[in-house]
């Protein structure tokens, strides 16, 4: 199997990321969804591997405020929540791929903003 690696980054909207793959393979990210899967020590604890980030509990709003490279394996994101300290390898970003064919059941998307306690909707 040859090594993948995205021939394009491309910056859809600071809601969205879009990864072509040298297999032909495209993967569309909400910012959301790639800022809940940070592995960063600070998202995951270290010794036990447990996630810090509850699933949903990162708004739909967030963006996508800088991407870079890290050497020839990884993008590093910065996010409009101030966290920049996660490391996404190509390999976990193509295991991660919420398309329809990697991720039959879909995502279900996180309400824009978290509301706060004794809140409500009229």
């Amino acid at each position: 199997m040859k090594y993948l690696s995205p021939t394009r980054v491309k910056r859809v909207s600071p809601k969205q990321t879009d990864i072509i793959w040298n297999d032909g393979h495209v993967s569309s990210y909400p910012s959301w969804y790639l800022r809940e899967k940070c592995m960063c020590a600070e998202c995951v604890e270290e010794f036990t591997g447990e996630r810090r980030i509850v699933p949903g509990s990162i708004p739909s709003s967030i963006e996508r405020v800088s991407v870079n490279a890290v050497g020839n394996y990884a993008l590093s994101f910065g996010w409009s929540d101030g966290h920049n300290s996660g490391i996404y390898t190509f390999e976990y970003l193509r295991k991660i791929c919420p398309c329809a064919q990697c991720l039959p059941e879909g995502l279900k998307e996180p309400p824009a903003a978290k509301q706060k306690p004794d809140s409500f909707e009229v």
